[in-house]
């Protein structure tokens, strides 16, 4: 209970900037290193060959997809734990978390046995070709059996977020991370394994991030606690984590096709099409995952403070979140445009693939000072319970704006339409989403008034 009062106490009454740093710094770290290790994969395996590279593209889309099942149940979770703690409701908490645990854990091991069973025609749906195809089951089938211990580190990981101990998440993260870097050519180069190399090494990176972040709950440096009586047989408590996880299925879930698309529409052009925007997209995701970790460090506070109806602090922390974004990434999206090249130089030397992959990530970069905003927005709707608009906030960007643009606009200008369409989703979604924010401050000022 000692633990719960200082917990609350913190995210409270602590000031607000000072707050958000300290969740988004550990929080920043933890997504730099998962982005960097996939980074990690995609540079060894460029090494072996074009095939190879747009392989990790191919396979990318089954990442996507075990993101978009684990951060619906994670997200969902964490979300409402947050609230939770928020409103002092400590019992309620650990039967979220708990039963978020095995919802993820059980969901895991769903995709692995679907995947597993049916990895040659997931392969080709996902757009691989007769060359790229045998690397990318290499790559795919170890995976999917990673699939369990995944989506049950994405859970541990949003719930210690949603506590606020960012840094136990970071050292769990941060571990398996670097582990996946140093087995990566141990594997791939040593033991001559190849893709599949790749594919262990980053299984058994997970595995030992998810041992970590585990262990802080057994030795009881939580504030929520996991323990199987906890689990709910309530079906009402796994619609309500999926309900607010829902806005992270259609964002990670749409990226998943969006991907899925974009590999289909570039294969058309070749191997060093599908490799080019696979190289890109890793790069981007990169500078992406800053953000996206600014506002996971916003979440806690914003979901905390709005549970204990302290609304101009939810508001104060918006405006430091999206500030502190808009600077990060605009100063990355000077930084990319300039390079572009030689960023895509560092993984291959194919200068057809860095010809293509310097236009597509330089269009991207005119997009990504509009980013802060969006995903601001989105966390902020989600972090305080309002799942339908956050849900629909998150089909914006791959759903609503990318799918069909990627649909169409190749067809009329060629690889050109594959390089700029990202660019272009990324703009409309700023434009729409606009709205949305001012309606979310004037909420805030609205129930601030209320609560008086």
């Amino acid at each position: 209970m000692d633990e719960e009062r200082r917990q609350h106490t913190r995210m409270t009454e602590t000031p607000v900037g000072s707050l958000v740093l300290s969740l988004a710094g550990p929080t920043v770290v933890s997504m730099l290193v998962t982005s960097f290790y996939n980074m990690a994969d995609t540079y060894f395996i460029s090494k072996l060959g074009t095939s190879q590279s747009a392989a990790v593209g191919i396979v990318f889309s089954i990442m996507a997809l075990i993101q978009a099942v684990g951060f619906t149940v994670a997200m969902g979770s964490g979300s409402w734990i947050s609230r939770l703690l928020g409103a002092r409701k400590i019992d309620e908490a650990n039967t979220v978390a708990s039963s978020g645990f095995f919802a993820a854990l059980l969901f895991g091991c769903l995709v692995t046995v679907t995947g597993t069973v049916f990895l040659s025609p997931l392969m080709r749906l996902l757009g691989a070709t007769e060359t790229i195809q045998p690397h990318a089951e290499a790559y795919a089938k170890y995976i999917l059996l990673a699939a369990p211990v995944m989506m049950g580190s994405f859970l541990l990981n949003m719930v210690l977020r949603a506590e606020g101990k960012a840094k136990f998440a970071m050292v769990g993260i941060g571990t398996g991370g670097i582990l996946n870097v140093l087995l990566d050519p141990l594997f791939i180069f040593t033991f001559g394994l190849g893709n599949a190399g790749a594919a262990i090494a980053t299984a058994l990176s997970q595995c030992v991030g998810f041992a970590i972040l585990l262990s802080s709950f057994l030795r009881g440096r939580t504030a929520t606690k996991l323990a199987l009586r906890s689990i709910s047989r309530r079906v009402g408590i796994y619609v309500n984590i999926l309900k607010f996880g829902f806005p992270s299925l259609c964002r990670q879930g749409l990226a998943s096709v969006a991907t899925v698309a974009l590999n289909v529409n570039a294969a058309a052009y070749g191997d060093a099409a599908v490799a080019a925007m696979s190289i890109v997209n890793k790069i981007f995701m990169f500078v992406f995952s800053m953000m996206l970790g600014i506002g996971q460090g916003y979440q806690p506070v914003a979901g905390d403070n709005y549970g204990s109806k302290h609304f101009s602090r939810v508001k104060e922390g918006f405006f430091f979140t999206a500030k502190l974004g808009t600077v990060t990434l605009t100063s990355f999206a000077l930084f990319g445009f300039l390079t572009a090249p030689t960023l895509v130089r560092l993984f291959i030397a194919d200068e057809t693939v860095v010809a293509i992959g310097a236009r597509a990530f330089r269009a991207m970069c005119l997009a990504l000072p509009l980013i802060p905003t969006c995903v601001t927005t989105n966390m902020s709707y989600q972090s305080t319970g309002k799942a339908g608009t956050s849900t629909f906030l998150a089909t914006l960007r791959q759903g609503l704006f990318f799918i069909p643009t990627i649909l169409i606009l190749p067809k009329y200008l060629g690889l050109t339409g594959v390089q700029i369409t990202q660019a272009l989703a990324d703009g409309a979604t700023f434009l729409a989403t606009l709205p949305f924010t001012v309606r979310f401050l004037r909420h805030l000022d609205e129930e601030g008034k209320r609560a008086r």
